[in-house]
């Protein structure tokens, strides 16, 4: 059984971006192993005070969540500050240790560095967990494109771009503004209003794509807004990428007869994030890799 906040590797590769020792992996994600091998957990924000507060607005304990959430965020910034002050004491060839060490004089304050090293454990993982259980679901829900990509190893990377599209991760994009007068539909949006942008609803927009309610890898031009646009374009879009298409192409390769338990899964309630609370999967054996 796979427990936790995603799927093993995933788990871990951002630490050696930031080089924490194990004994801080452990303390940042807790998780639990089973001997058991007939089902694949994969858990998303529920576990994690630090996230699971964007579902705070949907929960009956919504203020409890909330200082769950501050208390976490505390604690994780506290344990960032300690790990920088750590690589300027012994620097090693990760990404967090150079920043720790620029003597450039546009370098990270400290409080920067905490927050820059805190974005990539949060915002990257939780995306990226989600992503990973959205396609796990699409491809046991499509067989068919299941066993092709079990056949075609290398057609991952079509079938995540229309993830990307059909189950992106995030819904929504708030706190950004309208630069100009924008007319949309015989609306002006004056300068300076503030928007969120539905990057749900237009990668669905039936004006741009072609049966948008399709899981279709093979759809031409697809070009859609996964990862935002622009000045705010994902940064972290090819490492997000890699992990999702190692995942997806492992669970075709590796697990024989791999299928949903429960159908529809528990959805977690956030209105930013999507993805299951937990997907099940059984599967019948498990090929060496």
């Amino acid at each position: 059984m796979w427990r936790g906040r995603g799927t093993p590797y995933e788990r871990g590769a951002r630490w050696p971006l930031i080089c924490a020792p194990s004994s801080g992996e452990r303390r940042m994600n807790h998780r639990s192993e089973s001997s058991g091998n007939a089902t694949i957990r994969a858990n998303t924000a529920a576990n994690s005070p630090c996230v699971g507060a964007l579902d705070a607005a949907n929960l009956e304990d919504s203020d409890n969540a909330v200082k769950r959430r501050n208390e976490g965020l505390l604690a994780l910034f506290s344990y960032l500050g300690e790990l920088v002050r750590k690589h300027r004491d012994s620097p090693d060839g990760s990404m967090l240790s150079g920043l720790a060490n620029d003597d450039e004089p546009d370098a990270m304050s400290d409080l920067e560095l905490q927050v820059t090293a805190g974005l990539l454990l949060i915002a990257g993982h939780e995306t990226t967990v989600n992503l990973i259980a959205n396609g796990t679901l699409t491809l046991l829900r499509n067989p068919d494109a299941l066993a092709r990509l079990r056949r075609e190893p290398g057609w991952v990377v079509p079938v995540t771009e229309e993830l990307l599209r059909l189950e992106p991760p995030v819904q929504y994009l708030p706190n950004r503004a309208a630069l100009a007068d924008i007319t949309i539909d015989g609306t002006t949006i004056p300068q300076g209003s503030e928007l969120t942008l539905l990057i749900a609803a237009a990668n669905r927009d039936s004006g741009r794509f072609t049966e948008p309610e399709r899981f279709d890898p093979d759809r031409p031009d697809n070009q859609h807004l996964g990862f935002g646009s622009g000045l705010h374009y994902c940064f972290g879009a090819p490492l997000a990428r890699l992990e999702v298409q190692l995942a997806l192409a492992a669970l075709a390769s590796r697990l024989a007869n791999p299928r949903l338990v429960e159908d529809p899964p528990p959805y977690r309630p956030s209105p930013v994030l999507r993805g299951p609370l937990h997907l099940r999967v059984a599967y019948d054996a498990r090929r060496d890799r």
